[in-house]
């Protein structure tokens, strides 16, 4: 006889229900959205965003930012950065229908919003931050820099030197003359296949020729772009965004922004955050530094913040002898160790022993051990170097690196690197010797000369004492949480505008989502 079955009650997904909520009882005292709905109603000023509206005296009634404000950050702290998501969160979630106010803001409102109010989001950032304040959430102790590379909404097969881009430009119109010259051998098509190969090359011509356009309007309308370092050297230009700039990362070379971020140690608390189109991070420092003092005097916290006592760390990234002058001369209390920093530190003596390398497998790239540079006999008094084949290379110059340090650099004569025997145990790169526009094996010497500390020797001095060494230990704890927070737990990884104003805009927002959070956990909200 069969096991009789249990008695369950029965249930039908397939079915319409009305249920009476209360909005307001949905928003419960200890979250985020509780938070945010009390920042906006209590503690903000919105009319910051007023003058933006044209619509007093005709026109149809706009969204209030008291309704778009909320669903978009609250968007943001789920990891939602798509505002057509938002829109249909806004439709069938009750979280966004209690901050919304059961409205339904079109997608292309929610996008314009973010997009063109990166003035008044940075006011707002600057309101909170003030609420942070007099609620005791800052220690203006100890500030930690940092920035996160990340890739915006532009093309990097767009990007190039302007003899590049115009090359590209030569090369649509060979390409468009091609096609064309094609089309009028075979004109007058007799069958469906003939007809329709004519209608795919006139559809691949509009489209080389609407990039032609692209090229020729960048070209015409721009100039150069030089870069900061020491040589004036002009970098890549980007079609799509030239404020934008190509980056190296430990995930291969991106075209973005580099997001800067200030926190605070006590609850860590960002008070800055920047987005800076250039991939060095040293250029960046100064800027940084003068940003957060203009805005803690505007918000009357105080009138000149590094001269209370509070410390500045940031990594090696930052470090470069122009910044070490600057911490210096304003008698910043600032500790930026060099790249050489902990290979000075006798605890780090057999990290690599003991832990292996940071990265163990080889990068696609093909990155390879090779002839070191110790191998190669350097004269410092004649500047002339030999390499292990017994080849003279070429003296490219001396000059000084980013931490002051002179060197010497060398470069081998392609011919000689060509058909050099042991060519593929010297470079990286073997087959870029085999080309007109190549180059050969480069290494580069350090230049002892008797000379005066300089500004590096100085921080080095700073960094590498007892009291240095504990308070630097720091700022890991304190900023890379920050960013673990924004990328892992928001899911932010690019950007989704462009231009330097609005993903700013956009960066600040993220920024903006941690600061309500931490109000949230360690902040005094009414309920």
């Amino acid at each position: 006889m069969p096991e009789a079955k249990p008695r369950f009650r029965p249930y039908n997904h397939d079915q319409n229900s009305m249920v009476v909520i209360n909005y307001r009882d949905q928003l419960q005292p200890g979250t985020f959205e509780h938070a945010v709905h009390y920042l906006i109603q209590h503690k903000l000023d919105l009319s910051i965003f007023y003058p933006r509206y044209r619509n007093k005296d005709t026109g149809r009634r706009a969204y209030d930012p008291a309704i778009l404000l909320p669903v978009i950050l609250f968007a943001y702290s789920r990891g939602i950065t798509s505002s057509r998501e938002m829109q249909w969160c806004c439709e069938n979630n009750v979280i966004f229908k209690a901050l919304s106010c059961d409205t339904v803001p079109h997608f292309t409102t929610l996008a314009k919003f973010v997009s063109s109010h990166a003035d008044e989001i940075e006011e707002l950032f600057e309101q909170v931050l003030l609420v942070c304040e007099e609620q005791g959430l800052l220690g203006n102790e100890l500030f930690a820099i940092d920035g996160c590379k990340m890739s915006s909404n532009a093309a990097k097969e767009w990007s190039g030197t302007f003899k590049e881009l115009e090359e590209k430009r030569r090369k649509l119109r060979r390409l468009i003359h091609h096609h064309l010259k094609e089309h009028h051998e075979r004109d007058g098509a007799e069958t469906e296949a003939e007809l329709d190969r004519d209608i795919r090359r006139a559809k691949t011509v509009l489209s080389l020729d609407e990039s032609l356009q692209k090229v020729d309007r960048f070209l015409k309308t721009n100039r150069p772009r030089m870069g900061r370092g020491k040589r004036n050297k002009e970098v890549k230009s980007n079609v799509t965004d030239n404020e934008s700039a190509k980056m190296t990362t430990s995930k291969g070379t991106i075209q973005g922004y580099n997001g800067v971020a200030t926190v605070d140690k006590k609850h860590q608390i960002i008070i800055d955050a920047q987005a800076f189109g250039e991939g060095q991070e040293h250029h960046t420092l100064q800027p940084v530094l003068e940003s957060v003092e203009a805005r803690y005097k505007k918000l009357g916290i105080a009138d000149s913040i590094y001269q209370q006592g509070t410390v500045v760390t940031a990594d090696t990234g930052f470090a470069n002898e122009a910044n070490m002058k600057y911490l210096n001369e304003r008698q910043i209390n600032g500790y930026v160790p060099d790249n050489r920093f902990r290979s000075r530190d006798p605890k780090f003596q057999n990290q690599k022993d003991k832990y292996g390398k940071r990265h163990q497998d080889q990068p696609a790239t093909g990155w390879k051990d090779i002839i070191p540079a110790s191998e190669f006999e350097f004269d410092p008094v004649t500047l002339t170097c030999i390499c292990p084949a017994g080849e003279s290379l070429k003296h490219h110059g001396t000059r000084a690196d980013q931490n002051g340090q002179r060197r010497a650099y060398f470069q081998g004569r392609l011919l000689q690197c060509r058909d050099c025997p042991k060519k593929h145990q010297c470079m990286q790169n073997p087959e870029a010797a085999n080309h007109r526009k190549g180059k050969g094996r480069q290494v580069s010497f350090a230049i002892e000369t008797q000379r005066p500390p300089n500004y590096t020797d100085w921080m080095k001095h700073r960094v590498d004492s007892p009291q240095g060494k504990e308070i630097y230990s720091h700022r890991m704890s304190v900023v890379e949480p920050v960013f673990g927070n924004i990328g892992t737990n928001k899911r932010l990884n690019r950007f989704s505008l462009r231009g330097k104003k609005k993903v700013q805009g956009q960066w600040q927002l993220f920024c903006l989502v941690h600061n309500i959070e931490k109000l949230a956990n360690y902040g005094r909200m009414a309920a």
